[in-house]
């Protein structure tokens, strides 16, 4: 009896830790590196840090508040009466402007005067091929961008896209005095299906410097919740898969927008609140997505250019070799290996292995099964049933008392009393 109890008391212990550990959601990561014949080829977003062009601009003044309102130069620096009178007279007399329209009409432009040249894997590209998107640093050019019909692949490592820059670095604008002296192309690679993003991981590459940038294409797969922080059901608007920079761009742009009744111009417009950015499910306001794919980069840099090919250029643009040095930007970008890593967030549990397991310490600890267990519980069931119908068989019969006469009776005796 002792052992029997004993049994029983350490396999219900077991079925508990079983139970309390399934129900933690523990989960296994698995890294799988697979290699290929032919990798797709990430979008490439290209800007100049010359954000915009000076025969365009008539009035520095102006720009230092277009991009003050940007990059939040006005809670740094103040403004003294004489420039914010300027700017007063300037905006009631152009109630109609629009600091989109005037970017993307002066601000930084792809030509054949400012893509010199543009090579993916042997073959010329133009800047047709280029797609425009605003960002903090105003007009962007994304190459392989999400509307060609079909995606651009390498079948061999070590060649990919190779670009010439021309960034005109006399026509800058910008005011060393608010921090801005860097001259040269800045460029983030990401997703053709995810925005740029270039706060913390765009690339700088400075004039006269050629880059030589090395990627490898790295995949996440985050489980759902409980056992990940994903959530397949998120849906955004501007943007045609999840991510969390995208949906943190499309909760700015409806706050500001709900706040300020106006929109920076790097934001998508017309937002619609769909219930992102309040603390949601999962205590996250922006989860992180189910699928994720990222481009780790290894850059390098050499001088730019040669002697010999300084004087090549300098005959080429009709430009002085000095021009060459202060004014190009050479880039590079190639997959360092035809490969892939996946990092895979996996159910450490199904329940299949939760009942297996549960199932091995009934076997182990009472010899039992599920057929032993259903025949334990239909006998107890059975039992259970004969003696209720064997209780209500012998239950004593309750006396009919026949109390019609009685009541007559008394009924009778109270008339002829009255």
């Amino acid at each position: 009896m002792v052992v029997v109890l004993g049994s029983i008391v350490l396999v219900a212990w077991q079925v508990y830790c079983r139970f309390f550990n399934y129900f933690s959601w523990p989960t296994t990561t698995s890294v799988v590196v697979q290699y290929v014949e032919k990798i797709e080829f990430p979008a490439v977003t290209f800007c100049n840090l010359n954000r915009f062009q000076t025969q365009a601009v008539a009035n520095l003044s102006i720009v230092f508040f277009l991009w003050s309102i940007v990059s939040g130069v006005l809670r740094m620096f103040s403004t003294d009466d004489k420039f914010s009178q300027e700017l007063q007279d300037f905006f009631q007399g152009n109630q109609n402007f629009s600091i989109k329209e005037f970017t993307r009409d002066n601000g930084f432009y792809l030509n054949s005067s400012t893509l010199l040249s543009c090579e993916f894997f042997g073959k010329k590209c133009h800047p047709k091929d280029f797609a425009h998107v605003f960002t903090e640093y105003g007009n962007c050019f994304t190459f392989n961008h999400i509307n060609l019909p079909t995606r651009r692949r390498v079948s061999l490592s070590g060649r990919g896209l190779s670009l010439i820059f021309d960034v005109k670095q006399s026509q800058f604008t910008d005011d060393p005095s608010l921090g801005f002296v860097d001259a040269g192309i800045t460029f983030a690679i990401h997703s053709p299906k995810e925005p740029p993003r270039f706060d913390g991981l765009g690339v700088f590459t400075p004039v006269g410097m050629h880059a030589h940038a090395a990627i490898q294409e790295v995949k996440t797969i985050i489980q759902e919740y409980p056992w990940g922080e994903c959530n397949p059901d998120i849906k955004l608007q501007h943007h045609q898969i999840y991510s969390t920079y995208g949906c943190l761009q499309e909760c700015k742009g409806h706050l500001i927008q709900k706040h300020c009744e106006c929109l920076p111009f790097m934001l998508p417009d017309k937002i619609e609140f769909m219930g992102l950015c309040t603390v949601g499910t999962h205590n996250s306001t922006c989860p992180v997505p189910c699928e994720e794919t990222d481009y780790p980069i290894t850059i390098s840099y050499s001088t730019f250019a040669s002697e010999q090919a300084l004087k090549f250029l300098s005959a080429k643009l009709k430009k002085k070799t000095e021009y060459a040095r202060n004014n190009l930007v050479y880039i590079d970008i190639k997959y360092h290996n035809l490969n892939y890593k996946m990092t895979q967030q996996q159910k450490a549990l199904s329940v299949s292995e939760l009942l297996a397991d549960i199932g091995g310490q009934l076997g182990l600890f009472c010899g039992a099964s599920m057929i032993t267990i259903i025949e334990i519980v239909e006998y107890v069931f059975t039992n259970f049933y004969w003696m209720c119908v064997f209780l209500l068989l012998k239950a004593p019969k309750l006396p009919d008392w026949d109390t019609s006469n009685q009541n007559e009776q008394m009924h009778k005796r109270r008339i002829q009393e009255c």
